[in-house]
């Protein structure tokens, strides 16, 4: 049975019996700082900060953290953090790869350079996995970071690493909505051409294991209602499990929505590298850090997509 909110994810991390050595990159942010070091206090992190020691350690001091365990491997300025954060996985001294109070092209060029050796045939996709008061179950969306305006075949991959995420809650056979201005195929709106040749090449040979719509407009992926207001013919309809965003701007603005009106919790993964990546924005709560810590926990250790 599907994963259904954060709280049952967090049950399976504390119960998994993993103590995952999380390296953050840039630490001197503070609500990531106090996600991390709450999934610490609960089993499942052991942490390992990376950055400048004179921002860190007041900002660690005033939190009440400062005589909590954790390891400081001290940068300067004009460092990259990320860089050095992977240096230290490289070496088998960590596990989890976790952003910070870091810029997201810095943190993301170094997953991206091949001398890193982080890279696998998959495309490298931001997935935030969220839930919803008003919906019945956790819901993905993606990309929100990478990749900007995704082409035909990167959504592809998108989808792929999509449902491969979403299996490791308990979601055998997702549904999955190409998210769309409007949900009839435009000559003019080419992210409804591409949504209308993906779902005929998954009909005719299947691109991931899961029930793939679209074009499909937002109020349809949600609203069962809307689609019966709008005699649209879907059983997904209110039911969906991800939804592919048409560009980045797309989906960081409905995530950030969410967030703002919505009272959604999140978590944020990078997939398709050779390790588990978290990642949130600087300006998330708390939970998000913990609830991404979490969720990574549930990811498996040896990479799939290779």
């Amino acid at each position: 049975m599907a994963v259904k909110n954060f709280e049952e994810i967090a049950v399976r991390a504390k119960a998994s019996g993993q103590k995952n050595r999380v390296v953050i990159a840039g630490a001197d942010a503070e609500n990531i700082l106090l996600g991390a070091f709450h999934a610490q206090d609960d089993g499942f992190a052991e942490l390992t900060l990376v950055g400048e020691a004179g921002k860190v350690l007041p900002m660690l001091d005033r939190l009440g953290l400062k005589d909590k365990p954790y390891r400081l491997v001290e940068t300067y300025p004009g460092d990259n953090a990320t860089q050095v954060a992977i240096e230290i996985i490289n070496k088998g001294e960590g596990d989890i790869l976790m952003r910070g109070n870091v810029q997201t092209r810095e943190f993301l060029m170094p997953l991206l350079d091949k001398r890193n050796n982080l890279r696998t045939k998959r495309l490298l996709t931001h997935i935030d996995i969220v839930s919803m008061p008003e919906y019945p179950k956790l819901i993905a969306i993606g990309d929100v970071t990478v990749t900007v305006e995704p082409n035909r075949n990167q959504k592809k991959d998108i989808i792929n690493n999509m449902v491969d995420t979403l299996r490791f809650v308990e979601d055998e056979k997702p549904n999955i909505a190409l998210l769309a201005l409007v949900e009839q195929t435009s000559f003019h709106m080419k992210d409804t051409i591409d949504a209308h040749e993906l779902v005929h090449e998954h009909e005719k040979s299947p691109i991931a294991d899961c029930n793939l719509v679209g074009p499909i407009a937002y109020d349809l992926i949600l609203s069962k209602e809307a689609a019966r207001l709008k005699n649209y013919d879907c059983q997904y309809c209110g039911d969906f499990d991800g939804i592919i965003a048409p560009s980045l701007l797309a989906g960081n603005l409905i995530v950030k929505g969410w967030q703002a009106h919505a009272h959604a919790q999140t978590c944020g993964v990078v997939v398709g590298a050779k390790i588990r990546v978290a990642i949130t924005s600087r300006s998330d709560a708390p939970e998000v850090a913990y609830n991404s810590l979490a969720f990574c926990t549930l990811l498996p250790k040896d990479c799939p997509y290779l």
